[in-house]
């Protein structure tokens, strides 16, 4: 195995390494509770769930774009950098439709309200440029069919995560009803 190989291998073991760890600390947070004994179901906090997505994700890249040794590595840091860039500006942006809405429920004054959508309008731009310029970091790794396949990765990525959210609602309807 030569080096590039090898690091490659490194690099995926650690991934999945993290997928498992972080689930089993996922679990161990829960304490000794075991469905069917009158105990509370495991619960995965949001955070977690992303995580392990996030691994996920970068697993399924490397299968998907069948990238060459030396260009994973880049890959990689650019990758999880647009995940994290994406994550960051998702908590912004939710944080800025917060305070819109405590406004519009606790009868903020117009001003205000024309002030906190400027700042939605700002953070929107902020997002759609920031996100560019780190998809653009990615594509510096890629060849344009690669970059194809990663636009249609990211778009099958996307759909696979709302379908594990809808499954785990309606398994929560059935817990609960």
């Amino acid at each position: 195995m030569n080096d590039r190989a090898c690091a490659r291998f490194i690099t995926t073991a650690s991934v999945c390494v993290t997928l498992t760890i972080a689930a089993a600390e996922a679990f161990a947070q829960v304490g000794a509770g075991r469905p069917g004994r009158g105990d509370v179901p495991p619960v995965i906090a949001p955070a977690e769930i992303q995580r392990m997505f996030d691994a996920y994700a970068l697993v399924q890249a490397q299968e998907q774009l069948k990238l060459a040794d030396d260009k994973f590595p880049a890959f990689l840091s650019r990758f999880k950098a647009l995940q994290d860039l994406r994550r960051t500006l998702q908590i912004e942006r939710t944080r800025v439709l917060q305070q819109l809405r405590r406004l519009v429920n606790q009868g903020g004054d117009e001003a205000q309200i024309r002030a906190q959508l400027k700042t939605l309008q700002d953070v929107d731009a902020k997002v759609a440029i920031e996100t560019q310029k780190a998809i653009e970091t990615v594509d510096q790794v890629l060849d344009v069919r690669q970059q194809a396949q990663f636009r249609l990765f990211e778009e099958l990525m996307e759909r696979r995560k709302i379908e594990l959210l809808m499954r785990a609602r309606q398994a929560n309807r059935l817990k609960n009803p």
